[in-house]
């Protein structure tokens, strides 16, 4: 199961991140993914991940370079590059998880458990771009794991 051994906070954006609730959350999501053997695409348990936080600016840029999109996005998907010890890479926009909590009505640490479950699905092999049944899926899962994870760390 990861621990804080495996998964790697770095924090370039000006905001405060709760490490604690995202160590926490990522490793409570494990469990439930090595749980439900019918939607778990990968072994994630000793790989590493991580979670990198940046700014608005830097995350238009590197959203631009690999998406072409002229915006920072909530987040962002990258495969490891030895799959063997690595899940990946997640990059995340604070200041956009900010606005899309209050849009959602949820607090700043709920609306960033959601992306990161969102992220860490991608990274399974799950894809909401490809046809709406695949959409549907990884979102209805999403859903899910979220749903459990609050009422499971009472959020």
């Amino acid at each position: 199961m990861p621990s804080s051994e495996n998964i790697f906070l770095i924090n370039q954006s000006s905001e405060r991140m709760p490490k604690k609730f995202i160590y926490s959350w990522l490793s409570e999501l494990v469990v439930m993914l090595a749980k439900d053997k019918k939607h778990v695409r990968s072994k994630w348990k000793k790989q590493n991940l991580t979670v990198v936080f940046l700014n608005v600016g830097p995350a238009k840029k590197i959203n631009f370079e690999f998406r072409k999109k002229k915006y920072a996005t909530d987040i962002l998907s990258f495969e490891g590059v030895d799959s063997a010890t690595e899940l990946g890479e997640l990059v995340l926009c604070a200041q956009v998880l900010k606005r899309q909590a209050k849009e959602h009505g949820l607090s700043f640490r709920l609306e960033l458990g959601y992306m990161l479950i969102h992220g860490v699905l991608h990274l399974l092999g799950y894809d909401h771009e490809t046809n709406a049944r695949d959409a549907k899926q990884m979102f209805e899962l999403q859903d899910r794991l979220f749903a459990s994870l609050s009422e499971k760390l009472n959020l």
